[in-house]
């Protein structure tokens, strides 16, 4: 198996921390683990984190990467954070919808969008 590094670009906006995904694939279990672990780093890093996390660059995100995203939005409310989900290509979005997770999560048409939507 190829050694997959997952490519992650964190900046800091205020107190919001934008977190870009810039594989266009993120399908790979060990991809997925590294995200997921950062992403809980960042987390516990905070008081009370806020995160956007950019899906601009996503095209195609695996079943077992939505379940990370269900865990990061339940640990960043019992830190009584907040997490916003933005720029996700619209077939990612269908399988948001069906999956009626697109009601779990607060999404937004882009980063600058997901911004203006914390509080």
């Amino acid at each position: 198996m190829p050694d997959v590094q997952a490519d992650v670009n964190i900046r800091q906006d205020g107190d919001i921390r934008i977190i870009e995904l810039k594989d266009r694939k993120i399908l790979e279990e060990l991809q997925i683990r590294q995200i997921e672990e950062r992403l809980s780093e960042l987390v516990e890093a905070e008081a009370t984190p806020k995160l956007l996390l950019d899906f601009s660059a996503v095209e195609h995100l695996s079943s077992a990467a939505l379940g990370v995203l269900i865990t990061l939005n339940k640990q960043v409310a019992e830190h009584q954070g907040q997490l916003v989900l933005a720029g996700i290509h619209p077939q990612i979005y269908e399988v948001f919808k069906i999956t009626r997770l697109n009601r779990l999560f607060s999404i937004q048409p882009t980063a600058e969008d997901g911004l203006k939507a914390f509080n």
